[in-house]
């Protein structure tokens, strides 16, 4: 038996990315999806995945995660397709890099309002349904940025993965009687769409040159990949992790080890 057949999981933010790592790996070991996104590919990836995992249950639903009346609206929706809520993935999450002297309140709350608030809407809205189960799983996406570096420009970013932490944590005091399971992911740098922006905003005759210069600063010497991250999530939301609760798990490649860049033997 696969470690999630037969679970129901939602993961936000599933259209692409890290998302989307995490919905092929938990199709792969036999969960029901359910995508919250409001990218425009949500359809399209959608449709890719039938394909690709024939035989799964797979749906999307288009929602913005600041909208709380349309977050309550396809929860219920997803228990009235599938019949229950086992896992919550929270992926879904934006970062847009400016100083903070200059950064406007429009930008800040942008970040605020989905990596924070968005976030509490969709856990808000699935608890009851968790509390149905003998056994259930929330992953928080995180980043080793805000709770152990940062860079230039990170400031409202780092602020709201630093926050998810106090979130994740405190969830898990708040929910252990109740056998739902709480933990955040801390991913350093996944090649994602939102890197690969990075590497063109910084250098667009040669964005690779920038992906280059990240991994050069990695001990691994490479990125991780989005199905490495999603093998990760997949162990905290299954019953391997049973006994694991309020804790942080870095996927990073050991990026974070170094005490500088330079340092060679």
């Amino acid at each position: 038996m696969k470690k999630l057949e037969n679970k129901v999981a939602i993961v936000t933010g599933g259209a692409m990315g890290n998302g989307l790592g995490i919905v092929k790996v938990f199709l792969k070991y036999g969960a029901k999806i359910a995508i919250l996104d409001y990218a425009d590919t949500l359809n399209e990836t959608v449709s890719t995945l039938k394909e690709e995992y024939m035989g799964s249950e797979i749906i999307g639903y288009n929602v913005d995660i600041r909208d709380k009346v349309r977050v309550n609206a396809c929860v219920d929706a997803v228990v009235k397709e599938y019949g229950r809520i086992d896992i919550l993935v929270n992926n879904a999450g934006v970062a847009k890099l400016e100083p903070f002297e200059t950064m406007s309140d429009e930008t800040r709350d942008f970040h605020f309002d989905i990596n924070i608030k968005g976030t509490w809407n969709v856990t808000q809205a699935v608890i009851p349904y968790m509390k149905r189960n003998t056994e259930s799983s929330i992953v928080n996406l995180s980043s080793v940025t805000g709770p152990m570096v940062a860079d230039s420009g990170e400031v409202a970013y780092a602020t709201t993965k630093a926050a998810l932490m106090g979130f994740s944590k405190a969830l898990a005091v708040e929910l252990v009687k109740e056998h739902i399971r709480s933990n955040a992911i801390l991913p350093g740098y996944i090649l994602t769409p939102m890197v690969e922006g990075i590497g063109r905003d910084t250098n667009p005759e040669n964005p690779n040159e920038v992906i280059e210069g990240i991994a050069a600063g990695i001990p691994m010497g490479r990125l991780g990949t989005i199905e490495e991250l999603g093998e990760l999530a997949a162990f905290l939301a299954s019953h391997e992790s049973s006994y694991i609760t309020g804790h942080e798990f870095v996927i990073d490649g050991g990026s974070t080890l170094p005490e500088t860049m330079s340092v060679g033997v």
